[in-house]
């Protein structure tokens, strides 16, 4: 009988270390799934906010132009100086034809420079998505493999990413900018961005 007892005792530590990891993925999921419909993109946490901008040189993505020009690929070294929007997409992603007109009214802005993750993708389909909606893009880096999405914290196309004059990632927004999230959540943070640059060049 004391054997028996002592054998239910030890068993319930067992089983509840058997559920424990099922009971942080659960709550890990939950807290994924609160922030991607919650209607706010930045409940999402990222690692990378305030920290240096991951530092992954990418090629051009093949026979891109712009104005006649070769558009260039991405090069870290310049995210210093200015405030730096990147963008990560696709052309196979559904919600990155949504967002391009969005993109195109950003690149108006001067006090910004928009370049582009192209997330393995054919460079011909990217082109022509790009020959499509207008490039925004003053650099276009192709990330074939996916190993600079993976650098930058992805969690899928699209996403955007403000880099500070620092150098380092002020904000990221998760999914599509959209017309409500343009103006309530991305513009707001850019004119954070680029006030914080002036004020320390000041």
């Amino acid at each position: 009988m004391t054997d028996a007892l002592n054998s239910s005792t030890n068993a319930r530590p067992r089983r509840l270390l058997v559920l424990l990891p099922l009971a942080v993925f659960m709550a890990l999921a939950v807290l994924f799934l609160v922030g991607l419909y919650s209607g706010d993109p930045s409940i999402l946490p990222s690692a990378l906010i305030g920290r240096p901008a991951p530092q992954t040189t990418l090629p051009p993505i093949a026979g891109l132009d712009r104005d006649g020009a070769p558009v260039p690929g991405l090069d870290p070294t310049k995210f210093k100086g200015a405030v730096t929007i990147v963008n990560v997409w696709a052309s196979w992603c559904v919600p990155c034809h949504d967002e391009a007109p969005a993109l195109m009214k950003l690149a108006q802005d001067k006090r910004i420079r928009l370049v582009s993750i192209n997330y393995k993708d054919d460079p011909g389909n990217a082109r022509r998505f790009l020959g499509l909606y207008g490039n925004p893009f003053a650099a276009a880096g192709a990330d074939a493999s996916g190993r600079a999405a993976i650098e930058w914290g992805v969690y899928g196309v699209p996403e955007t990413f403000i880099v500070g004059r620092d150098g380092h990632i002020a904000y990221k927004l998760v999914g599509p900018i959209t017309p409500d999230n343009y103006f309530s959540l991305l513009m707001p943070q850019i004119d954070k961005a680029v006030a914080a640059g002036s004020a320390a060049g000041s």
